[in-house]
Order: C-alpha cells, then structure tokens, then sequence
C-alpha cells in the first residue's frame, strides 16, 4: 500500500478534508451550545481531527452530563 504526503493531496481533496472539519466543528458548536457546555472549545476541537470529537462528545452527552442533569 502506497503512503501519500501531504504534498501528494490533490486540490480537490484538500477541499474535502476542510469541509468535513468545518462541518463536524459547526455542528459540534451547535449541540455544545444547546447544551451549555463550552461552545467554543469544541467548536475548535472539532476542527483539529476527524471523528475523534464528535465521538467523545457523544459519550459524554449520553453517560457523564446526563447523570449530571438528572
């Protein structure tokens, strides 16, 4: 299996890549922000890696602030 750099990225891919980031981190901003729980910091979590954020926030939404709320 053939490993590409960076700079063996098509433009086009780029492309892709940043509108998936910029996808899951405004999504993220959105239900962090319905939920009270730091908008912002996972506004910019969401844009460093793909889908790591959006997995651990689930998790904490549905096992460590739900117990809190409750």
């Amino acid at each position: 299996m053939k490993h590409y750099g960076p700079e063996e990225i098509p433009v086009w891919g780029w492309g892709i890549i940043a509108a998936i980031l910029i996808t899951q981190s405004t999504l993220l901003f959105i239900q962090a922000k319905k939920r009270g729980r730091a908008p912002w910091l996972w506004g910019l979590v969401g844009l460093i890696q793909f889908p790591v954020p959006t997995i651990v926030f689930i998790i904490l939404c549905h096992t460590i602030w739900k117990d809190r709320s409750a």
